[in-house]
């Protein structure tokens, strides 16, 4: 392949190195300085001809994971492994002593912790670590390790746990009534004058975004829909459970982590022990789902690392799988009052939701008021997000925050909308598209929705009528989304050309299952002009590797794509100067093919390895960064889905048939691969929407379905038959790679789309998410005009 030397810095002035950038992440804005790259490829548009990047390339670790020699954490062993596990509480507010010693009295425990023992306080997301003041069930309370599981699980219920029980707050509206108890005391934000402010009220003060004059555009409205939607809290419940492994060489600590930031937890680990990042290396090698909760160092990581320094040999901590479910984060439920207002012809006037959000004891604003802003062109929107802290774990941004829960609010109250205004729900959506991002003024990068919208109906066949059959009313729904997935640095690549030609791509990013490699190496290879299986990606090591981002956010593509592009094209670069040596032909001539550079004509020509057979010791490094992201256009990807369900009229129970899916994320690198995101994203918010909800105990505040036989996900019995299109527009100008992020945007329609479906089918909404089969009959019981016969379907 040719490649372009344009210099990104501006001729005739200082160079400049470093600048200033945006960059979105799961929804919350940040400003960064950024590294400028040497030098700006040429963007990947329409008219790039490339050879793999764009090809259903196989996995290229396919093959150790199909032979089961792919490591996750709970494989690894090391010499002298010990095994820990956590003792947690069983109350939700209140303090607690402990009584260590029949735990070290246990056979085969080596040591025992608790918060006496730690030298230093060590902070999580949901509390200090091992702390005596308990704020929710689940809380970490001491760690025991012994020489087998069985052994130090044994400790842990030798502990001797005297409880002094205290009130707890188990939902938002306990937490701002009248003499709640305080739950925590920490706040983002000044905390209000207003004495009548719960002290429980998250960040001082309701988040307010507001465009536009709502009570104009209500006034203005021919038609008003008004409705109170629910959503329940979603456990991630990645089928990996949280891990690490952890072993020092002398004042050395190297931790193997199921992790989706490894640059991230070596930081946290490095500053909870009170010792410098250099001394702690990372590793993630393969991991079974995250989903936005692996993203911090959490009290199984400084378990594992505190007992093995104090022991002196390598100690392993695997979450069990209630301590997965009850304490590694979650979806915040929501409660959302929405308003929706427009003209007889269907232009919406006025959007406006409040918002009750319980993050549990600890969280992030990270609620459903985005989607009201981004999703439809409307002048006027007002959102009021309200969050509170109450004695339960805490929330972490679970794939698509916040438009998830927004998503069921919003696409529910437009096919109300659609059905007072006597409109198509699509053609109501049509009517208003949003050209551009009216959240903050700005175009887009690129936005194929309507092209979504098109070829999703004609898929689906949108407009055919379906048939009724008895007690088993059939209907259909559709719901779209939006989801910021530009990406952005900072980011780095390294590509080392090895003595035999082929090439290592190191980066420090992770690979979540969601084959990130394969992406990479496709990337490298179309950019090296190599062939694919010449070239191996090495990530997830903190000391092996430049930095990379946390994987989250739909970020990894649109971010590291980019640096592994002008890595390697700095590589081929240096690559091709050799060659041009060796064969006496000007630089300008030569092209790089299937690992074989020559000339157009090809009377001259030399392999990859015959050229580094004669450069000998001589290394090719290139090297790569993310540069910044554009400025004054808003980088999203974009989405329709379309559902067709079964109801039973008499039991409740939704079958769903099919799901046609319609996404823009850009360039596809990896249509397999990325088909299988979608199909990914819609199995999980098929679960949102029809199964998932942790359930409490009112009296201790403890999950009740903390395992995965109470708490329902889809099994292959539940999931349609699911039909993926993906348009593959290039977006030259969020990246010159031309992709963004697929990751989150499928999750995102899939559980509204059901809804309106359900709507469709029984004639009456359901307006509480999990679609259950009781919540059904409620809903059919109280209007039972409708539970006969079916309601006549579009």
């Amino acid at each position: 392949m040719a490649i372009d030397t344009r210099d990104t810095r501006e001729a005739g002035t200082v160079p400049r190195r470093f600048v200033t950038t945006t960059v979105e992440v799961e929804g919350r804005e940040e400003t960064k300085v950024v590294e400028l790259p040497e030098h700006e490829p040429t963007p990947w548009d329409e008219s790039a001809e490339l050879r793999i990047v764009g090809q259903r390339a196989t996995r290229v670790d396919a093959p150790e994971k199909v032979a089961g020699r792919a490591r996750y954490t709970a494989d690894l062993t090391r010499p002298g492994l010990l095994h820990a596990a956590i003792l947690r509480s069983s109350i939700a507010r209140g303090r607690v002593s402990l009584d260590l010693a029949p735990a070290r009295a246990v056979a085969g425990v080596v040591d025992v912790i608790g918060n006496a023992e730690l030298e230093r306080r060590i902070r999580l997301a949901s509390g200090p670590l091992f702390d005596t003041a308990i704020t929710y069930a689940g809380q970490p309370l001491a760690a025991v390790c012994a020489d087998t599981a069985d052994a130090a699980w044994r400790g842990v219920e030798a502990i001797v746990a005297r409880y002094e029980a205290e009130p707890y707050v188990g939902s938002f509206d306990a937490a701002v009534a009248d003499g709640a108890p305080t739950v925590r005391r920490s706040s983002k934000k000044p905390a209000s004058d207003d004495p009548t402010r719960s002290p429980n009220l998250a960040f001082g003060s309701p988040d307010v975004l507001e465009r536009g004059d709502v009570t104009r555009g209500l006034a203005a409205a021919e038609v008003v829909v008004r409705r109170v939607y629910r959503t329940p809290v979603q456990v991630h419940t990645a089928l990996e459970p949280h891990g690490a492994v952890a072993e020092w060489d002398g004042d050395r600590l190297t931790i193997w982590e199921s992790t989706q930031a490894v640059f991230r937890v070596r930081e946290q680990v490095a500053l909870g022990l009170g010792i410098s990042q250099s001394s702690v290396r990372i590793i993630k090698e393969h991991m079974g789902g995250g989903f936005g909760a692996k993203t911090s160092a959490g009290a199984h990581t400084f378990a594992a690392a505190i007992l093995a320094r104090r022991a002196g040999r390598a100690v392993r901590c695997v979450n069990d799988r209630e301590a997965e479910q009850t304490d590694t984060g979650n979806r915040p439920c929501t409660t959302q009052r929405v308003t929706v207002g427009a003209r007889r012809d269907g232009r919406l006037t006025a959007i406006v939701c409040e918002a009750d959000v319980p993050l549990g004891i600890g969280g992030w604003d990270g609620g459903p008021a985005g989607l009201f802003h981004e999703m439809y062109s409307c002048p006027n929107v007002r959102t009021v997000e309200s969050f509170a802290w109450v004695n339960t774990p805490a929330m972490i941004a679970f794939r698509a925050p916040g438009h998830v829960e927004g998503a069921f609010a919003l696409e529910s109250a437009m096919d109300a909308l659609a059905r007072e205004l006597d409109l198509d729900p699509l053609e109501l959506r049509r009517v208003n598209f949003a050209e551009r991002d009216e959240k903050k003024d700005r175009p887009f990068s690129s936005n194929q929705l309507r092209e979504c919208y098109d070829r999703g109906a004609a898929r689906f066949d949108w407009d055919a009528k379906l048939p009724s059959n008895g007690r088993w009313r059939r209907g259909k729904g559709m719901a779209a989304q939006v989801w910021p997935t530009g990406g952005g640095p900072p980011a780095y690549a390294i590509v080392k050309i090895n003595g035999d030609g082929s090439a290592d791509v190191l980066t420090g990013t992770q690979d979540l299952g969601t084959g990130s490699r394969t992406i990479l190496a496709q990337i490298a290879a179309e950019s090296l002009g190599a062939r694919l299986e010449d070239v191996r990606i090495v990530l997830g090591d903190t000391e092996r590797t430049p930095y990379a981002a946390t994987s989250w956010g739909s970020m990894t593509t649109p971010s590291v794509g980019p640096a592994v592009r002008v890595a390697a094209e700095d590589a081929l670069r240096q690559l091709i100067e050799a060659a041009s040596e060796v064969l006496d032909v000007e630089p300008s001539r030569l092209r790089a093919s299937d690992s074989v550079i020559a000339t157009e004509d090809r009377a001259a020509s030399i392999t990859f390895r015959s050229l580094c057979d004669q450069l000998g010791d001589v290394m090719i490094l290139g090297r790569g960064a993310r540069g910044p992201n554009p400025t004054g256009v808003g980088l999203a990807s974009f989405g329709a889905q379309f559902a067709e369900v079964e109801v039973d009229a008499e039991t409740g129970v939704i079958r769903v048939v099919r799901i046609v899916a319609v996404h823009d994320a850009g360039r596809i690198i990896n249509p397999t691969l990325a088909e299988a995101q979608v199909e990914g994203g819609i199995i999980q918010g098929l679960g949102y929407g029809l199964f998932e909800e942790r359930v409490l105990d009112a009296a201790t505040g403890r999950m009740l379905n903390a395992n995965m036989h109470d708490y329902k996900i889809p099994t292959i019995g539940d999931v349609p038959r699911i039909e993926v299109e993906l348009l593959d527009v290039p977006d030259p100008t969020a990246n010159h790679t031309g992709a963004r992020g697929l990751a989150e945007p499928p999750i995102i329609p899939t559980a509204p789309a059901i809804a309106n479906a359900v709507a469709n089918a029984i004639g009456v909404e359901v307006l509480e998410l999990p679609l259950t089969p009781w919540r059904v009959l409620g809903a059919l019981g109280s209007h039972p005009e409708r539970s006969e016969g079916s309601p006549s379907s579009r």
